[in-house]
Parts: C-alpha cells; sequence; structure tokens
C-alpha cells in the first residue's frame, strides 16, 4: 500500500487536525501566529496525527477526541522543531527557510514554548487521565533525549546502544505514544495498547534510522534536507558509528 493510500484512509480527520491547528493558532494572532503558520503549514506529512487517528479506527473508535489530540501532537512535534532548529542553528526546514533565520532565535524559542503549553491545554481539556499521563511521559523522553544527543555532539566514541537509546527518547516515543493513544481511545486492552506503543516505538526507530541515512546521500535534498548536516553539526548517527567501526587508524 503506497503512502497515498494511507493518507485517503483518514484523509477527512486529518483535513480536521489541520483545521483545528490553525484555528488554535490563528487565534492567538501576532507573532504566534505568524510563527506558528509558517512552520505547521509548509509541508509536514502529519505521521504523527496520522498514526493516531488509523489506531483509532483500528481499534473500533467513533467519536471526535482523536481531533484534539492529533493537534495535541503535532504542536509538540512543531515545538520541537522550532527548538531543534535553534539548537543546530539549521538554516532549512523542509525545503524552507526555518523560522529562526526569518524572526531571529528568540522568537522561536518563545514560539515554541508556546505550542508546548498549548499543547497541554488541549490534553487536560480532553480530561483522560491515562491519556495525559501518555503524553507527559513522553514529552520528558523527548526533552531527555534532546539533552542526551546535544551532550553526545562530536563524540565518536558513543556506541549503536547508546545512540539507539536517543532516538528512542527524542523521536520513536512520539510515534509509540499516538498508537498508544489510539488505543486507548478505542478501549481495548492494555495488552492490546502495549502492542501498539511497540508498534510506534519500532516505525518510529524506523523512521529516524532512514532520516539519518539520508543526511549521507544526495537523496536527502528531495526530502528537504541538506546532506552532510548531521555530520557539520556533530552529530554522531548510525551511519557514522558504522563507518568509523569499519575504518582503520589511518583512515
Amino acid at each position: 500500500m503506497q503512502m497515498a493510500q494511507v493518507f485517503e484512509l483518514v484523509r477527512e480527520d486529518l483535513q480536521k487536525v489541520d483545521a483545528e491547528c490553525r484555528r488554535n493558532i490563528a487565534s492567538e494572532g501576532g507573532l504566534i501566529a505568524h510563527v506558528g503558520e509558517y512552520i505547521i503549514l509548509s509541508g509536514g506529512k502529519r505521521i504523527r496525527p496520522m498514526l493516531l487517528l488509523l489506531c483509532a479506527r483500528l481499534c473500533g473508535y467513533q467519536g471526535e477526541r482523536q481531533i484534539p489530540i492529533g493537534t495535541v501532537l503535532e504542536f509538540i512535534h512543531t515545538a520541537t522543531l522550532l527548538h531543534d532548529d535553534v539548537i543546530d542553528q539549521a538554516t532549512q526546514r523542509r525545503g524552507n527557510p526555518s523560522a529562526h533565520t526569518i524572526w531571529g532565535s528568540t522568537a522561536s524559542v518563545l514560539v515554541g514554548d508556546f505550542l508546548f503549553a498549548k499543547a497541554f491545554h488541549l490534553m487536560v481539556q480532553d480530561g483522560d487521565l491515562r491519556i495525559l499521563n501518555i503524553l507527559s511521559e513522553m514529552t520528558t523522553r523527548i526533552a531527555r533525549g534532546e539533552i542526551h544527543e546535544l551532550v553526545k555532539s562530536y563524540d565518536v566514541t558513543l556506541g549503536e546502544e547508546e545512540y539507539l537509546e536517543i532516538i528512542r527518547d527524542k523521536t520513536a516515543c512520539l510515534f509509540s505514544a499516538a498508537c498508544q493513544i489510539g488505543g486507548v481511545l478505542g478501549g481495548i486492552s492494555p495488552a492490546q495498547v502495549d502492542a501498539l506503543a511497540g508498534l510506534g516505538m519500532r516505525l518510529g526507530m524506523a523512521f529516524q534510522l532512514v532520516d539519518d541515512t539520508l543526511d549521507y546521500t544526495p537523496a536527502g535534498e528531495g526530502f528537504g534536507k541538506d546532506p552532510g548536516t548531521d555530520l557539520r553539526e556533530g552529530k554522531v548517527t548510525l551511519p557514522l558509528i558504522y563507518t568509523l567501526q569499519k575504518c582503520t587508524a589511518e583512515e
């Protein structure tokens, strides 16, 4: 099945998530609206809300709670992008100039903070403590993963297991939470929810592994990536780890 076919399964709900994102951002006006709309509407694939919607449908859920929760996931993801680009001093995001190159680092960080806060506001409005617990644990893991990656910058002694721990926290846990929440909405058993969480974790790991590999190939340009960015920023990823393992001291 092609990605377009998967998208079509939840197209109407994804459009509702998009509309909810726009509504929440536009209502703030000013800088928040300008920066938020720029980054959210710049061509993202909405993979995380899509996973939530697909898993909720798989588990038989027929309500509307998945729309604001999908917005929460997209806001958290967008906030991490804004912060990441400032930390990395990245000049591109999805093939466009990154937000901090237009509005400055301070504005990007503060709008990212706002999106995190708005996401938690929407979580509380949903009122399900199980979902709030999943999302709060996830945001803690994301922050831990980002800090871990920063500490290990330019550290060529970083091994495969520690690298996998970093991407599990900074990327894959958001995929996992999306799938897990879909199961919670569907009212399935705890064991089944755990299985969906595991599926999401593996999808997220695979996603980051591919993303890190694209940084070392010309094909990355077709995905809005500037090849070699991770290497220039001192990010030690699996392609580099494997290369160092196979190189001689002279190489």
